[in-house]
């Protein structure tokens, strides 16, 4: 069996913040999309730019309400430590995506967008001996030691 291994937070009191705000945020607008998904994005009249692509990107079935769920999962998990690592696994897709459509779309929502990648990007670093074993190489497995076992004749053969 081997060793344990020792995983620690890196910036602990940083991380503890960080982790907090980022799970109100996700488990916030986790319910805020998912209502979005039931009832429909709120559009401006007349509809802006950014209005007619969330309208476009509802008519094609996008998911929003998938979508909304596995922020509020996500945002829910985090708020126990040892489920952390595994909701910011689940939450990266995410940040990522709005990374991406802050800076090619939304550009006056950069100031939500940054900070939501920049909080995720953050946790994963103060968490990364978490994921360490992912990058690791295999493992050296050591071989059982050899039995001897008699026969009926007499005989020993290993096993």
């Amino acid at each position: 069996m081997p060793p344990p291994v020792n995983r620690s937070v890196r910036l602990p009191r940083l991380a503890f913040v960080v982790r907090i705000l980022f799970a109100l945020f996700l488990f916030g607008t986790g319910i805020m999309t998912m209502g979005f998904g039931i009832n429909g994005y709120p559009v401006g009249d007349p509809p802006t730019e950014l209005d007619q692509f969330m309208i476009a990107l509802e008519k094609t079935g996008y998911l929003i309400f998938w979508v909304g769920l596995l922020k509020t999962v996500a945002g829910g998990l985090m708020f126990f430590p040892r489920t952390t690592p595994l909701a910011i696994l689940m939450a990266l897709p995410y940040a990522f995506n709005i990374l991406l459509y802050v800076i090619f779309f939304a550009h006056q929502y950069l100031v939500v967008g940054l900070p939501d990648f920049a909080a995720c990007a953050l946790l994963i670093y103060c968490y990364f001996d978490w994921y360490r074993p992912i990058f690791a190489g295999p493992t050296e497995v050591t071989q059982p030691a050899t039995v001897s076992i008699q026969n009926s004749n007499g005989g020993e053969h290993a096993i």
